[in-house]
């Protein structure tokens, strides 16, 4: 499987792609709470990226208290995101809220550049006006017959999704360590797992023990993205130039909003489809404009 990788890079970024278009469509099938959701997201991957972060240690030597430490701020970033992520869904559609939710790759350029002083490239100031363009649509103010219970509320948390994980983007960048996927991931997955339970306690939605069928969903959901998709996504990535990766990553979100259109039946509206579209632009134009400057934890990387 490495091997691969290593020769086709771009098949590895698809197929991690895919595998998690669907996080959104299987959090909806799973019915639980929003924070039920993150938090057994992350219990369920926990022992199949345990054994991964070991054999990674063991080849490496121990990760250093530096990157142990980024990786549980960026956990904190975490489970913000995937609570306000599952808030979105709830109120705009899983393809939508998925749209929305990699706004990241547009943030994160103007906090790093507010945070670090990184020069802020021309794509990134040329793809906010046409993602903004893409969330006031996406919001559902300018029509009467927009998708969502409350488009407008999901937008707002679709935004805040961004914002969060741009921030456990920049902490993972902060001690990163180009050759360790598996421990970082870990690592922070169960910080995630930590920090979502007092956000479920404040917010008395946490169910500890949901329904079996719920159970099934939530397994599937965190070995196809929390894993598998996180994981062939991470790997490829250092191994393809910025433009080809910006656009084969754009695959995941529109590919969402379709599977949502035919699994759970969501309907967004024409208006709400341009806006999807205008977004999905912003994201290849502000990844597109970095040129070939690279890191690898602050790569155009796929949500969620």
């Amino acid at each position: 499987m490495k091997a691969t990788l290593v020769r086709h890079p771009a098949l590895g970024v698809l197929s991690g792609a895919f595998a998690i278009c669907f996080s959104g469509i299987l959090y909806r099938f799973a019915e639980v709470s929003p924070t039920t959701g993150a938090f057994f997201r992350c219990v369920w991957a926990l022992p199949f990226l345990w054994p991964l972060a070991i054999w990674e240690d063991r080849r490496l030597g121990p990760r250093p208290a530096g990157l142990r430490r980024a990786a549980w701020v960026a956990g904190a970033f975490f489970a913000a995101d995937l609570v306000l992520w599952h808030y979105a869904i709830e109120e705009v559609g899983a393809g939508l809220a998925t749209v929305l939710g990699n706004m990241q790759v547009v943030i994160v350029g103007l906090l790093a550049w507010a945070l670090f002083r990184e020069r802020l490239s021309r794509g990134s100031l040329l793809a906010i006006p046409v993602a903004m363009l893409g969330i006031l649509l996406i919001s559902g103010v300018l029509e009467g017959g927009a998708y969502g219970d409350n488009p407008a509320l999901g937008a707002m948390y679709g935004v805040l999704t961004g914002l969060a994980y741009s921030g456990f983007l920049l902490a993972l960048r902060r001690g990163s360590d180009p050759r360790r996927v598996a421990g970082p991931l870990f690592e922070a997955t169960l910080a995630s797992m930590v920090f979502v339970v007092p956000i479920g306690l404040v917010l008395g939605n946490l169910d500890f023990t949901p329904p079996l069928e719920a159970t099934l969903w939530l397994i599937v959901l965190a070995l196809t993205s929390q894993v598998v998709g996180w994981l062939l996504i991470s790997v490829s990535l250092a191994r393809l130039p910025t433009a080809l990766t910006s656009v084969l990553l754009t695959v995941q979100p529109l590919l969402s909003v379709l599977f949502a259109a035919w699994l759970v039946d969501e309907r967004p509206s024409p208006l709400q489809l341009v806006g999807a579209a205008a977004i999905l632009v912003g994201l290849i134009i502000a990844s597109v404009g970095r040129g070939e400057k690279r890191s690898v934890t602050l790569e155009p990387l796929t949500e969620h």
